[in-house]
């Protein structure tokens, strides 16, 4: 899948990161250099998920409701993973990390963008990136839309910088990302198998909200 492939390699990638550096030296090599393009554009992409989600499932009723409740499904499925975790560990984002381990550290960060001090672990903005976008990957291919694989390239790509949103932003570490990736691809690739793979041929899948003019 031209999704999922490049989403495995990303892990990989990161994960041998993880392993290989420190925590602080790690956040302080990826959210380099700071300019001032980016700093425009990464709090507005970051911030795509506070209702972007929700607007790609209301346009999905016009076509299927099967797809829409898939993806729907799957921003209730993991959040119901992603909230649990976050309070039950509690963890500091990098500006508490920073100030209590390395105090001397400046973080670069951007101008009128809110800092959270803590539910850092994991990235509840990766997950809901990677879930939106792997979602509507599945969505291509399963429709066989035209240029699927390269749409789907790109959404890995819109997934990808919207998960380095939130270390650019130090809002997240690497580690809380790492964690989004997985989580949300684990319930992606759940739902697809126990939701999409039994109910696609029902009469639901089919219904749209045009039907309701006729």
């Amino acid at each position: 899948m031209p999704f999922l492939v490049p989403t495995l390699v990303l892990a990989l990638v990161l994960g041998t990161l993880l392993l290989l550096c420190s925590k602080g030296e790690l956040h302080l090599l990826l959210c380099q250099p700071h300019t001032p393009f980016l700093d425009t554009i990464v709090p507005i992409f970051s911030d795509l998920v506070d209702w972007l989600p929700y607007l790609v499932v209301v346009l999905l009723l016009f076509f299927r409701a099967g797809w829409a409740t898939f993806l729907a499904s799957n921003l209730l499925l993991s959040t119901l993973i992603v909230q649990p975790i976050k309070h039950l560990v509690n963890a500091p984002r990098p500006l508490t990390w920073f100030a209590e381990n390395m105090p001397d550290t400046t973080l670069p960060l951007v101008d009128e963008v809110k800092m959270n001090l803590w539910l850092s672990f994991p990235s509840g903005h990766t997950t809901t990136f990677f879930v939106l976008f792997f979602s509507i990957s599945i969505i291509l291919c399963a429709e066989n839309i035209r240029g699927k694989n390269i749409l789907s390239l790109l959404c890995f790509f819109l997934a990808t910088f919207g998960a380095y949103t939130r270390i650019y932003l130090s809002q997240h570490f690497a580690l809380d990302v790492f964690a989004g990736i997985l989580i949300a691809s684990f319930s992606t690739i759940l739902l697809y198998y126990f939701l999409v793979l039994k109910t696609k041929n029902t009469r639901f899948w089919e219904w749209n909200l045009q039907k309701l003019r006729k």
